[in-house]
């Protein structure tokens, strides 16, 4: 069922003008627990789209100047199969509050996903840092219940999540302190929200600093313990994959047990050369992972010595733009986002094709996550606060115009594509489809004849219809002969296929 549900959603496409490549070459099959070779498979289609799901899909512009429907498209068009930090928090827990529809817009992006591609893996983050609006927030029953405790009617309370010394820790004040019941009762309460809405990754940041009263990790693991209880009754798969930002001296094996199931590090690409703003990758470099992803026998049950790791291009601010940072863990005054921000577009593609080649050669375990979408510092002038590999076009105008790039890297030059605003493909008469689109009445809406130019308008040519929202059906013969038929909605102008 779940594949001919996936293949459904595809021939949809493909019959109203969506160009589809029905390829089944990797496996990105798994429930309850995950193989190694399926994993990798995932990470080797890894992209950072930060935030894709805080907003309403319906948002002609969200809040960082990008477009929530073209972010769907070109995560589609590159065939990105594991989505990272696509939800997080970082302070601003009043978007968890009943007042307002962030989880349900995050939800509905996820479904909307799900129904062209159901093997997508969506990430969220959990950080090492928390403010004074989670006192807005209730503890739900279910949460004092998994931690043995008395189900009482308040709110979370800040001063009982992090440390009480009061100082900051990595630069960050309000850190989460694991040793406390408060910390584990909100991050396990965090956890469970995203995993209810279709979350199937989480990254939970510093793990460092929030376990520095902590230091077997035995209330962490409580915590992570209980999340993938929950996650095993609630999840999509029965699993929650779980990854932190692991720096080389994070010991995050227990008895040999590995605490993650992938670890997660910036590349701390070195300086090349002596003028702006060159970099290469290095082994032994400042404090990169590459050849130390501790490993041990994860918790799908496979042993592995270097255990699977994501190589991100981090963003943590930047110092004196194009002045050498050598030594830092900057390059040339930038952080690494921003630096391959600033690179032309030529560059860009040739040095995330190095980059995965590099990886390829001198650390198997490392996986090239791209960057798609992230805040940047002293970015180049055409896009000064973020960044997004989309191509440049009106819904995404300062887009950097990488998703052919990576495609190419990833070999998914085949894959789904959606076509833009106004993009017709070319008229053919023996392949286009004829038939009709119905009311669920069975009153006609459309007919199609074979050849008709507008047989191959896709989603576009469909919503320009301006049909009320609802449910519809249609009727079509393609090149075979063979009538095909199915349901689809429109959901505010919006066309996807019918679950």
């Amino acid at each position: 069922m779940f594949h001919k549900t996936k293949n459904q959603a595809r021939l949809f496409l493909a019959i109203i003008g969506f160009p589809v490549a029905l390829a089944f070459s990797q496996d990105f099959r798994f429930d309850s627990t995950i193989s190694k070779r399926v994993l990798e498979n995932y990470l080797n289609r890894s992209i950072n789209y930060t935030e894709l799901l805080h907003y309403d899909i319906n948002q002609a512009v969200d809040r960082h100047g990008g477009n929530p429907r073209d972010n769907i498209r070109a995560i589609l068009n590159m065939g990105a199969k594991y989505i990272g930090r696509a939800i997080m928090i970082w302070g601003g827990e009043e978007d968890l509050s009943k007042f307002t529809p962030w989880l349900a817009n995050a939800k509905r992006m996820i479904d909307t996903m799900h129904s062209v591609d159901r093997d997508i893996i969506f990430e969220a983050a959990l950080f090492e840092i928390v403010d004074r609006q989670v006192n807005l927030l209730d503890v739900p029953a279910h949460v004092f219940q998994a931690f043995g405790q008395p189900v009482v009617a308040r709110k979370f309370n800040m001063s009982d999540i992090v440390y009480t010394d009061g100082q900051p820790r990595g630069g960050l004040p309000n850190v989460p302190d694991m040793s406390r019941l408060e910390a584990r009762l909100y991050f396990y309460f965090l956890a469970c929200n995203y995993i209810d809405i279709g979350i199937e990754a989480i990254h939970f940041g510093q793990v460092g600093l929030m376990t520095q009263r902590d230091p077997g990790y035995t209330n962490w693991m409580d915590m992570m313990t209980k999340i993938r209880a929950y996650a095993k009754q609630h999840a999509r798969r029965h699993i929650i994959l779980c990854n932190a930002h692991t720096p080389p001296g994070g010991n995050y094996v227990i008895n040999g047990k590995t605490m993650f199931d992938v670890n997660a590090f910036p590349m701390r690409i070195a300086q090349l050369g002596t003028t702006c703003c060159k970099g290469e990758l290095r082994m032994n470099h400042s404090d990169a992972l590459f050849g130390k992803s501790k490993g041990g026998i994860t918790p799908s049950g496979w042993s592995t010595t270097y255990l699977p790791w994501l190589a991100e291009f981090d963003n943590f601010g930047g110092r004196t733009a194009g002045v050498s940072s050598a030594g830092s863990i900057f390059i040339w005054g930038y952080d690494e986002i921003t630096w391959i921000a600033i690179q032309s577009k030529a560059d860009r593609g040739a040095w995330m094709r190095y980059a995965k080649d590099w990886m390829a050669a001198n650390d198997t375990s490392a996986h090239l996550m791209m960057p798609g979408s992230r805040v940047l510092t002293n970015g180049p002038a055409s896009s000064p606060r973020w960044y997004w590999s989309n191509n440049p076009s009106p819904a995404c105008p300062r887009g950097f115009g990488a998703e052919d790039d990576i495609k190419a890297i990833w070999g998914t030059t085949t894959g789904i594509t959606v076509p833009g605003p106004n993009k017709i493909s070319s008229p053919n008469p023996h392949s286009q489809p004829r038939g009709l689109i119905l009311t669920l009445s069975g009153r006609v809406i459309k007919t199609f004849a074979a050849g008709a130019k507008d047989a191959m308008l896709g989603s576009q040519g469909i919503a320009a219809m301006k049909l009320p929202d609802g449910m519809y059906l249609y009727s079509l013969t393609g090149p075979s002969g063979t009538p095909v038929k199915g349901k689809f909605v429109i959901n505010k102008g919006w066309v996807s296929p019918s679950p």
